[in-house]
């Protein structure tokens, strides 16, 4: 069962789903060119330094100012990002470090809150990871934050949907390429444990927060989110009920948290999701897949296929695509860019995408707040999609079957 808070909240933000329209279209497979700006990066832990890493690609854009409560950490961050001042408290950085245009926070789920109210009322853009929140409430304040700025950019790290390829299936499904959509699965399997070596003691609480089941919320929200937004973002809509569960199956180290998972979403058209997600094994790792009584679709990341059945109607750009085999069945690439790239004799090329999803992501975010366009995610469609992740998460810890409210 669901919260009055949960209920409120999902009910609240119901007519942002009616909204939905397909994004701007640029060029698959070409990053939209940043103009310069000054930017900061709160949090730098693994995915904070692979923002720094990918920020550093984008000409002209110059990383002033690196923060980090660790102090060790926020050094790391200057190594990083030559010449950027270096901080452990965000206050601080948004108070003295000069000229910064964007704030992005990478810190654990649990803080982002008060970091990004902070940066918004300072009058900073910002680009916030994913899941947004640990609880409904911060999600419910993060959407009020950037409603209360609407001049300032603000782009949730849903990073899928800056996906060359993720955004040319979803124009195939717009056209009916799947026809009758039958089930949808997907799946992130990686072993590593999520406990990491603190420095000294007192930090150990604060370098494995995503094993403390207060702050928490689990595989399912913190991995599970990206995947139950591709498919709300294709679908247009919200699954209704939400079942799970889960257990520790390989590192018995004291954890309580599983570290093993499995979701199942239904939508109000009988359509099934199953999610699931292990630190146990990492074969498959991740990927989404959608069937369809026409053909199924099998995403990768960096690539994907169409796999067609056999008495489906061929469309006509299928004649000049690229097939492989995979796993035993013949698969149609799915290439962003295949028309340029084929008149140019390059399509091979085209078979993975030369830039990680995080590059796109970001692309888009400087992009938007350079020349003032729409984002990729906006707060509000991270809130849903991250709102789903935590009702997920208690069915998982709970056992008991989770009744989403109706938000269409």
């Amino acid at each position: 069962m669901t919260d009055p808070s949960r209920r409120t909240f999902i009910t609240q933000t119901a007519g942002a789903l009616a909204g939905f329209a397909i994004l701007p279209e640029y060029p698959p497979g070409v990053a939209r060119p940043p103009r310069a700006g000054r930017v900061a990066v709160v949090g730098i832990g693994r995915q904070g330094r692979a923002i720094i890493a990918e920020l550093q690609k984008l000409e002209g854009l110059e990383i002033g100012a690196v923060c980090d409560v660790v102090e060790g950490r926020s050094r790391i961050g200057t190594q990083r990002a030559p010449g950027a001042t270096a901080f452990t408290d965000h206050r601080a950085l948004l108070e003295s470090a000069p000229g910064i245009d964007a704030v992005l926070v990478a810190t654990p789920t649990h803080l982002h809150r008060q970091i990004v109210e902070d940066a918004l009322a300072a009058g900073k853009h910002v680009y916030l990871e994913a899941p947004i929140a640990h609880t409904v409430e911060d999600c419910q304040a993060i959407t009020a934050a950037a409603a209360a700025h609407p001049t300032l950019v603000t782009q949730a790290g849903l990073l899928y949907r800056s996906n060359p390829i993720y955004r040319r299936v979803r124009t195939l499904m717009r056209a009916g390429t799947l026809r009758d959509l039958v089930s949808l699965y997907a799946q992130h399997y990686q072993k590593t444990s999520w406990r990491f070596p603190a420095p000294e003691p007192s930090l150990e609480k604060a370098f494995n927060w995503r094993l403390d089941p207060e702050v928490s919320i689990g595989l399912t929200g913190e991995l599970g989110t990206h995947a139950f937004d591709v498919m709300c973002w294709y679908r247009e809509r919200y699954p209704r009920q939400i079942r799970g569960g889960g257990s520790v199956r390989f590192y018995d180290d004291g954890r309580t948290l599983a570290d093993t998972i499995h979701a199942e979403l239904t939508y109000d058209d009988g359509v099934n999701f199953t999610f699931l997600a292990t630190l146990a094994n990492s074969f498959g790792g991740e990927h989404h897949i959608l069937h369809g009584s026409n053909s199924a679709i099998r995403l990768g990341g960096d690539n994907g296929w169409l796999f067609r059945e056999v008495d489906a109607p061929t469309e006509g750009w299928e004649v000049y695509a690229t097939r492989q085999q995979f796993l035993g069945d013949e698969g149609i690439a799915l290439i962003a860019d295949a028309t340029k790239l084929a008149a140019q004799g390059r399509l091979q090329e085209g078979l993975q995408l030369p830039e990680t999803t995080l590059h796109y992501a970001l692309s888009d975010f400087v992009g938007s707040f350079t020349s003032q366009t729409p984002v990729a995610c906006t707060f509000e469609e991270g809130a849903k999609a991250t709102t789903i992740g935590i009702l997920a998460e208690q069915a998982v810890r709970t056992g008991m079957t989770v009744e989403v409210p109706e938000i269409e």
